[in-house]
Protein backbone atom coordinates (compact mmCIF):
# COMPACT_ATOMS: atom_id res chain seq x y z
CA UNK A 1 0.00 0.00 0.00
CA UNK A 2 1.27 3.32 -0.87
CA UNK A 3 1.35 5.83 2.20
CA UNK A 4 0.44 9.76 1.02
CA UNK A 5 2.08 12.44 3.51
CA UNK A 6 4.89 10.19 5.15
CA UNK A 7 5.64 13.24 7.65
CA UNK A 8 2.15 12.16 9.00
CA UNK A 9 1.24 10.03 11.89
CA UNK A 10 -0.85 7.16 10.56
CA UNK A 11 -3.09 4.85 12.72
CA UNK A 12 -4.26 1.96 11.20
CA UNK A 13 -7.38 -0.03 12.23
CA UNK A 14 -11.06 -1.34 10.66
CA UNK A 15 -13.67 0.89 11.23
CA UNK A 16 -15.77 -2.26 11.08
CA UNK A 17 -14.00 -3.83 14.26
CA UNK A 18 -10.88 -2.26 15.84
CA UNK A 19 -10.98 1.31 16.53
CA UNK A 20 -8.76 0.34 19.58
CA UNK A 21 -5.81 3.36 18.52
CA UNK A 22 -8.49 6.12 18.39
CA UNK A 23 -9.11 6.34 22.32
CA UNK A 24 -5.81 7.42 23.11
CA UNK A 25 -5.18 10.24 20.81
CA UNK A 26 -7.33 14.25 20.06
CA UNK A 27 -7.71 15.35 17.01
CA UNK A 28 -8.38 19.30 16.34
CA UNK A 29 -11.05 17.84 13.28
CA UNK A 30 -12.73 14.81 11.98
CA UNK A 31 -13.24 14.24 8.22
CA UNK A 32 -15.71 10.82 7.31
CA UNK A 33 -14.94 9.82 4.36
CA UNK A 34 -16.31 6.35 3.78
CA UNK A 35 -19.39 5.68 6.63
CA UNK A 36 -22.15 3.40 4.28
CA UNK A 37 -24.28 2.55 7.39
CA UNK A 38 -25.11 4.24 10.63
CA UNK A 39 -23.58 1.99 12.59
CA UNK A 40 -20.14 2.87 11.28
CA UNK A 41 -20.81 6.53 11.93
CA UNK A 42 -21.92 6.01 15.46
CA UNK A 43 -18.96 3.56 16.76
CA UNK A 44 -16.68 6.08 15.32
CA UNK A 45 -18.47 8.66 17.69
CA UNK A 46 -17.88 6.23 20.15
CA UNK A 47 -14.41 5.72 20.26
CA UNK A 48 -13.69 9.45 19.90
CA UNK A 49 -16.00 10.25 22.56
CA UNK A 50 -15.56 13.72 21.81
CA UNK A 51 -12.18 14.51 21.10
CA UNK A 52 -12.48 14.16 17.19
CA UNK A 53 -12.88 18.01 17.11
CA UNK A 54 -15.23 19.91 14.03
CA UNK A 55 -16.64 16.61 12.44
CA UNK A 56 -17.12 16.63 8.79
CA UNK A 57 -18.87 13.90 7.00
CA UNK A 58 -18.59 12.97 3.54
CA UNK A 59 -22.42 12.26 1.73
CA UNK A 60 -23.93 11.89 -1.67
CA UNK A 61 -26.30 13.67 -4.19
CA UNK A 62 -27.63 10.21 -4.24
CA UNK A 63 -29.83 10.92 -0.81
CA UNK A 64 -32.53 12.97 -2.80
CA UNK A 65 -35.61 11.28 -3.80
CA UNK A 66 -35.87 11.14 -7.53
CA UNK A 67 -36.77 13.13 -9.99
CA UNK A 68 -35.88 16.33 -8.81
CA UNK A 69 -36.18 19.37 -10.61
CA UNK A 70 -33.02 21.09 -12.48
CA UNK A 71 -30.71 23.36 -10.08
CA UNK A 72 -32.36 22.05 -6.64
CA UNK A 73 -31.13 23.33 -3.54
CA UNK A 74 -29.73 20.91 -0.28
CA UNK A 75 -33.50 21.08 1.11
CA UNK A 76 -35.03 18.85 -1.86
CA UNK A 77 -36.34 16.10 -0.50
CA UNK A 78 -34.44 13.08 0.82
CA UNK A 79 -34.49 9.02 0.20
CA UNK A 80 -36.37 7.23 3.07
CA UNK A 81 -35.81 3.13 3.33
CA UNK A 82 -38.61 1.34 4.05
CA UNK A 83 -36.36 -0.41 6.27
CA UNK A 84 -33.93 1.58 8.00
CA UNK A 85 -31.89 -1.59 9.68
CA UNK A 86 -30.89 -2.81 6.70
CA UNK A 87 -26.98 -2.77 6.29
CA UNK A 88 -26.81 -4.06 2.73
CA UNK A 89 -25.71 -1.23 0.31
CA UNK A 90 -26.97 -1.78 -3.07
CA UNK A 91 -28.13 0.77 -5.84
CA UNK A 92 -31.87 0.67 -4.03
CA UNK A 93 -30.58 1.12 -1.02
CA UNK A 94 -27.41 3.18 -0.82
CA UNK A 95 -28.69 6.53 -0.98
CA UNK A 96 -31.24 5.53 1.76
CA UNK A 97 -28.29 4.68 4.01
CA UNK A 98 -26.37 7.89 3.40
CA UNK A 99 -29.25 9.87 4.31
CA UNK A 100 -29.13 7.66 7.92
CA UNK A 101 -25.59 8.10 7.72
CA UNK A 102 -25.98 12.05 7.64
CA UNK A 103 -28.30 11.99 10.79
CA UNK A 104 -26.25 9.51 12.59
CA UNK A 105 -23.39 11.82 12.26
CA UNK A 106 -25.96 15.03 13.64
CA UNK A 107 -27.36 13.11 16.37
CA UNK A 108 -23.83 12.35 17.38
CA UNK A 109 -21.92 15.47 17.08
CA UNK A 110 -24.74 17.97 16.93
CA UNK A 111 -25.71 21.32 14.98
CA UNK A 112 -22.20 22.20 13.98
CA UNK A 113 -21.66 18.96 11.81
CA UNK A 114 -20.67 19.91 7.96
CA UNK A 115 -22.12 17.50 5.70
CA UNK A 116 -20.67 17.99 2.01
CA UNK A 117 -23.13 16.17 -0.58
CA UNK A 118 -21.04 15.23 -3.60
CA UNK A 119 -21.52 13.93 -7.31
CA UNK A 120 -19.12 11.94 -9.10
CA UNK A 121 -15.78 12.49 -7.66
CA UNK A 122 -12.68 12.87 -10.33
CA UNK A 123 -8.77 13.91 -10.84
CA UNK A 124 -5.66 12.19 -11.20
CA UNK A 125 -5.35 8.35 -9.50
CA UNK A 126 -9.00 7.58 -9.05
CA UNK A 127 -9.20 3.98 -8.36
CA UNK A 128 -12.70 3.92 -9.98
CA UNK A 129 -11.34 4.90 -12.76
CA UNK A 130 -15.36 5.85 -14.12
CA UNK A 131 -13.75 9.71 -15.52
CA UNK A 132 -10.77 7.99 -16.07
CA UNK A 133 -11.99 5.79 -18.83
CA UNK A 134 -13.82 8.35 -20.85
CA UNK A 135 -10.33 10.37 -21.13
CA UNK A 136 -8.28 7.32 -21.79
CA UNK A 137 -10.85 6.45 -24.28
CA UNK A 138 -11.13 9.60 -26.38
CA UNK A 139 -7.06 9.87 -26.02
CA UNK A 140 -6.58 6.90 -28.09
CA UNK A 141 -8.75 8.54 -30.85
CA UNK A 142 -11.10 6.89 -33.67
CA UNK A 143 -14.56 6.12 -33.50
CA UNK A 144 -16.04 6.82 -30.22
CA UNK A 145 -18.93 5.11 -28.26
CA UNK A 146 -20.77 8.27 -26.79
CA UNK A 147 -24.09 7.11 -24.63
CA UNK A 148 -27.57 8.60 -24.38
CA UNK A 149 -28.82 11.99 -25.13
CA UNK A 150 -25.82 14.72 -24.98
CA UNK A 151 -28.35 17.18 -22.79
CA UNK A 152 -28.57 14.16 -19.75
CA UNK A 153 -27.69 15.69 -16.75
CA UNK A 154 -24.27 15.18 -14.83
CA UNK A 155 -22.13 17.41 -12.54
CA UNK A 156 -18.38 16.31 -11.34
CA UNK A 157 -15.76 17.86 -8.37
CA UNK A 158 -12.33 17.54 -8.51
CA UNK A 159 -11.64 15.24 -5.66
CA UNK A 160 -8.24 18.03 -4.84
CA UNK A 161 -10.94 21.26 -4.67
CA UNK A 162 -13.63 19.35 -2.67
CA UNK A 163 -10.55 18.13 -0.12
CA UNK A 164 -9.17 22.47 0.53
CA UNK A 165 -12.38 23.44 0.05
CA UNK A 166 -13.59 21.25 3.05
CA UNK A 167 -10.74 21.44 5.20
CA UNK A 168 -11.25 25.41 4.88
CA UNK A 169 -14.88 24.84 6.09
CA UNK A 170 -13.49 22.88 9.21
CA UNK A 171 -11.28 25.63 9.74
CA UNK A 172 -13.61 28.46 9.23
CA UNK A 173 -16.12 26.54 11.40
CA UNK A 174 -18.96 26.76 8.80
CA UNK A 175 -21.53 24.01 9.56
CA UNK A 176 -24.24 23.28 7.01
CA UNK A 177 -25.04 20.71 4.34
CA UNK A 178 -23.48 21.83 1.10
CA UNK A 179 -23.43 20.69 -2.60
CA UNK A 180 -20.11 19.75 -4.21
CA UNK A 181 -21.03 19.53 -8.00
CA UNK A 182 -19.93 21.65 -10.82
CA UNK A 183 -20.57 23.62 -12.94
CA UNK A 184 -24.17 24.66 -12.12
CA UNK A 185 -26.93 23.35 -14.44
CA UNK A 186 -27.84 22.69 -17.15
CA UNK A 187 -24.66 20.78 -18.15
CA UNK A 188 -25.40 17.51 -20.13
CA UNK A 189 -23.17 14.16 -20.94
CA UNK A 190 -22.32 15.72 -24.02
CA UNK A 191 -20.20 18.70 -22.47
CA UNK A 192 -18.44 16.81 -20.47
CA UNK A 193 -17.08 14.50 -23.18
CA UNK A 194 -16.76 17.96 -25.73
CA UNK A 195 -14.50 18.42 -22.95
CA UNK A 196 -12.61 15.94 -22.73
CA UNK A 197 -12.59 15.79 -26.94
CA UNK A 198 -11.20 19.03 -27.07
CA UNK A 199 -8.28 19.02 -24.30
CA UNK A 200 -6.81 14.94 -25.38
CA UNK A 201 -8.56 13.59 -28.81
CA UNK A 202 -6.14 13.48 -31.57
CA UNK A 203 -7.44 14.38 -35.15
CA UNK A 204 -10.15 12.96 -36.76
CA UNK A 205 -11.69 11.35 -33.41
CA UNK A 206 -15.47 11.57 -33.59
CA UNK A 207 -18.33 10.83 -30.92
CA UNK A 208 -21.30 8.63 -32.00
CA UNK A 209 -24.24 8.92 -29.67
CA UNK A 210 -26.08 5.64 -29.23
CA UNK A 211 -29.73 5.66 -27.70
CA UNK A 212 -30.09 4.48 -24.37
CA UNK A 213 -32.88 2.20 -24.83
CA UNK A 214 -30.16 0.54 -27.47
CA UNK A 215 -27.79 0.17 -25.20
CA UNK A 216 -30.11 -1.05 -22.50
CA UNK A 217 -31.46 -3.88 -24.61
CA UNK A 218 -28.04 -4.98 -25.06
CA UNK A 219 -27.14 -5.15 -21.25
CA UNK A 220 -24.72 -2.22 -21.00
CA UNK A 221 -25.05 -0.34 -17.93
CA UNK A 222 -23.48 2.70 -15.97
CA UNK A 223 -20.72 0.65 -15.12
CA UNK A 224 -19.58 -0.75 -18.53
CA UNK A 225 -20.68 2.80 -19.73
CA UNK A 226 -19.14 4.93 -16.51
CA UNK A 227 -20.79 7.62 -15.30
CA UNK A 228 -23.39 7.26 -18.40
CA UNK A 229 -26.66 9.26 -16.76
CA UNK A 230 -29.17 6.82 -19.23
CA UNK A 231 -27.20 4.09 -17.16
CA UNK A 232 -28.85 5.61 -13.29
CA UNK A 233 -32.36 6.28 -12.56
CA UNK A 234 -31.44 8.55 -10.16
CA UNK A 235 -29.23 10.92 -12.64
CA UNK A 236 -31.53 13.75 -11.99
CA UNK A 237 -29.66 14.42 -8.66
CA UNK A 238 -26.36 15.51 -11.23
CA UNK A 239 -28.32 18.68 -11.83
CA UNK A 240 -27.52 20.38 -8.42
CA UNK A 241 -27.46 23.85 -7.16
CA UNK A 242 -23.70 24.68 -5.92
CA UNK A 243 -24.45 28.07 -5.12
CA UNK A 244 -24.19 27.85 -0.66
CA UNK A 245 -20.79 25.92 -1.83
CA UNK A 246 -19.57 28.49 -3.51
CA UNK A 247 -20.50 31.17 -1.46
CA UNK A 248 -18.52 29.16 1.52
CA UNK A 249 -15.22 29.05 -0.80
CA UNK A 250 -15.69 26.44 -3.21
CA UNK A 251 -13.44 26.75 -6.23
CA UNK A 252 -13.83 23.97 -8.52
CA UNK A 253 -10.65 24.41 -11.23
CA UNK A 254 -11.28 24.14 -14.96
CA UNK A 255 -12.57 21.23 -16.35
CA UNK A 256 -10.10 21.09 -19.10
CA UNK A 257 -7.46 21.52 -16.37
CA UNK A 258 -8.47 18.25 -14.75
CA UNK A 259 -8.64 16.40 -17.49
CA UNK A 260 -4.90 17.54 -18.68
CA UNK A 261 -3.54 16.82 -15.18
CA UNK A 262 -5.63 13.30 -15.03
CA UNK A 263 -4.42 12.01 -18.50
CA UNK A 264 -0.81 12.96 -17.19
CA UNK A 265 -1.23 11.55 -14.31
CA UNK A 266 -2.40 8.21 -15.97
CA UNK A 267 0.46 8.06 -18.70
CA UNK A 268 3.11 7.78 -15.82
CA UNK A 269 1.15 5.93 -13.49
CA UNK A 270 -1.70 4.29 -15.07
CA UNK A 271 -4.89 3.09 -12.88
CA UNK A 272 -5.42 -0.61 -12.68
CA UNK A 273 -9.18 -0.77 -13.97
CA UNK A 274 -11.69 -2.54 -12.34
CA UNK A 275 -13.41 -5.53 -13.61
CA UNK A 276 -16.49 -4.43 -15.72
CA UNK A 277 -15.67 -0.92 -16.12
CA UNK A 278 -15.43 0.30 -19.88
CA UNK A 279 -16.06 -1.25 -22.98
CA UNK A 280 -13.88 -3.20 -24.71
CA UNK A 281 -12.31 -2.16 -27.93
CA UNK A 282 -14.34 -5.11 -29.63
CA UNK A 283 -17.74 -4.58 -27.94
CA UNK A 284 -16.89 -1.11 -28.59
CA UNK A 285 -16.96 -1.61 -31.89
CA UNK A 286 -19.73 -4.47 -32.43
CA UNK A 287 -22.63 -1.94 -30.58
CA UNK A 288 -21.11 0.94 -33.07
CA UNK A 289 -21.98 -0.97 -36.51
CA UNK A 290 -24.92 -2.69 -34.78
CA UNK A 291 -26.22 0.87 -33.94
CA UNK A 292 -24.99 1.79 -37.67
CA UNK A 293 -27.32 -0.99 -39.47
CA UNK A 294 -30.10 -0.93 -37.56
Amino acid sequence: MRTCFPEATHLVGDRNHDLSLLPGGEWDATIDVNAYIPRQVRSLAEALDGRGGRQLYISTVSVYRTPVAPGFAEDAPLVELDDPTVEEVTDQTYGGLKVLCERAAIDAHGPDTTVIRPTYVIGPHDYSYRFTYWVDRIARGGEVLAPGDPTDPIQVIDARDMATWGIGLLERKAAGIFHAVSPPPPFGFGHLLDAVATEVAPAGTTLTWVDSDFLHAAGETDSSMPMWPGGDPGSDASAADPAAANATGLSPRPLRQTIKELLAAERASPTSIPTGVGLSAEREADLLNRWARR
